[in-house]
């Protein structure tokens, strides 16, 4: 019995180390939170193992732009890395994309993914959160944005974030920020939105890049999206080398709490 419960502490034990690691790493790169408040990790995907947590993302498969959105394209690495891919397959050029879309979708709070960026032109890659009622009309953003933290449509230093709402035909309104950050085409990067019923403040590697409340704030819940897509304003898929990549370390999710 004693050597049960001494198991059992072990195993109890590890698993607050483990559950410690996960909040600690980017602790120091969470905004200092109001007075009374702390940050608490509330949903989280690490990408361990070699198999894409089904219970947690889904994977459409679709025609999207100048390319097809396939499974084919979505892999883990076994080193902790969601890998999303762009391949050919025939004379198709094959993508991806995974969302949250009706297993986790939320408003407000803290939302953070860590991200190596692809090497090619001709395709793109974003973070960002959707519903569909960002194509309600008369209310202007408050009843559904589209909220791009990260697009990377260039391999340069230069980032953008984004927000639309009214939908995407002639009613669509939009604003974004566009701004350079040395070196992010270099190794993994955070990029994160801090969503409030306020105002969204965006940040990159911990530090505050936009602050807006274009569209009057979305107040209803969104679920998550990265994504890879092709052509646009993304130069010529045709002169890449592929297969190309970019690697998702993680997706984090904090809620302000009582101290």
């Amino acid at each position: 019995m004693r050597n049960i419960q001494c198991l059992m502490g072990i195993l109890i034990s590890a698993s607050l180390l483990a559950a410690s690691a996960v909040a600690a790493d980017p602790e120091e790169k969470l905004p200092p939170p109001p007075q009374g408040k702390v940050w608490k990790l509330t949903w989280h995907d690490e990408f361990d193992g070699t198999k894409l947590d089904e219970t947690k993302w889904e994977v459409p498969e679709n025609p999207r732009r100048d390319g097809f959105w396939s499974r084919k394209a979505v892999s883990l690495d076994g080193k902790g890395n969601l890998v999303i891919s762009v391949l050919k397959d025939g004379d198709k050029f094959l993508d991806a994309c995974v969302r949250t879309r009706g297993k986790y979708e939320k408003a407000f709070g803290y939302f953070v993914a860590r991200i190596k960026f692809q090497k090619e032109q001709g395709h793109w890659s974003a973070f960002w959160m959707y519903a569909p009622s960002v194509g309600k009309i008369g209310d202007e953003g408050r009843d559904g944005t589209e909220i791009d933290v990260m697009e990377k449509p260039s391999l340069d230093d230069e980032m953008n974030h984004a927000l639309h709402w009214d939908g995407y035909g002639k009613q669509h309104r939009s604003e974004a920020h566009k701004f350079k950050v040395p070196g992010i085409m270099e190794g993994y990067h955070d990029f994160a939105l801090w969503w409030t019923p306020e105002e969204y403040v965006f940040y990159v590697d911990g530090k505050e890049t936009w602050r807006t409340k274009a569209g009057g704030v979305c107040q209803v819940p969104l679920y998550l999206k990265l994504s890879d897509e092709i052509g646009n304003w993304a130069g010529d898929i045709k002169k890449a080398k592929l297969p190309d990549h970019f690697y998702v370390d993680y997706v984090r999710v904090y809620d302000l709490v009582d101290k």
